[in-house]
């Protein structure tokens, strides 16, 4: 004689928070990415290295006070812009679930990046930059003299999703 078969459902425990998605690592990942092409950029652009956008002979010296304030609003351009830009990409992904998860990753990986570019610029000046003169000692050479623009990128991120997130709720009609 057979037993009768007996199909029981398997039980399906739900989970408390949203999976782990691997393309929100992606948040993490690419601002360190773009860390290193604005360190690069900073360097040369900024006055002290590369000295691109300024052009003016004297601000080619790192050790010279007068490039300092230039290099520093260089990095803070920098920061800015690619905050924004930042802000911009995730603003479509701020919806449904995970959403405060990606705004908390793409706020790490813009503070992360921000660091990785000031450091990349760093190594940039040393590798091709000129030999700092020992006498002047280890303030005068091509460095950030203000560090709260480390704070402009994920600084930006955090106010254009503000922004934004204040106009979709702005723009949309009343429930009659």
């Amino acid at each position: 004689m057979t037993q009768p078969t007996v199909h029981v459902p398997a039980e399906i425990q739900p989970d408390a928070a949203t999976p782990w998605r691997s393309r929100d690592s992606l948040w993490l990942v690419l601002p360190a990415a773009a860390g290193v092409v604005m360190g690069i950029l900073w360097w040369i652009l900024a006055p002290g290295g590369g000295n691109v956008v300024s052009g003016n002979p004297e601000l080619a010296n790192p050790a010279n006070p007068d490039s300092w304030l230039p290099r520093d609003l260089v990095l803070a351009g920098l920061m800015l812009v690619a905050g924004c830009v930042t802000g911009l990409v995730l603003d479509g992904k701020l919806q449904g679930a995970g959403a405060g998860r990606r705004l908390a990753l793409a706020l790490a990986g813009g503070a992360a990046a921000a660091a990785i570019a000031w450091a990349v610029g760093l190594v940039a000046a040393q590798l091709w930059g000129p030999a700092p003169d020992p006498s002047l000692g280890a303030d005068y050479g091509f460095t950030l003299r203000s560090y709260a623009v480390l704070v402009l990128w994920p600084g930006a991120i955090a106010f254009v999703t503000f922004v934004l997130a204040l106009f979709g709720v702005l723009s949309r009609k009343p429930v009659k």
